[in-house]
């Protein structure tokens, strides 16, 4: 009995934690993702150069 008291109320703690961990890991891979695509799309100019990254 004691150990079923002790489990219950970890229960909605611990499956909150899994789903806010789970929200957090979608959004950093979202982030993540935008993050490469900016990095693709602005690393060159028409020019040739290195855009905002290299000044010289």
């Amino acid at each position: 009995m004691v150990p079923l008291l002790l489990v219950v109320p970890l229960a909605p703690v611990l499956f909150g934690a899994g789903f806010v961990v789970e929200i957090l890991r979608r959004v950093a891979l979202a982030v993540l993702v935008l993050w490469l695509l900016g990095f693709v799309t602005l690393s060159t100019s028409v020019s040739g150069g290195r855009g905002r990254w290299k000044r010289s």
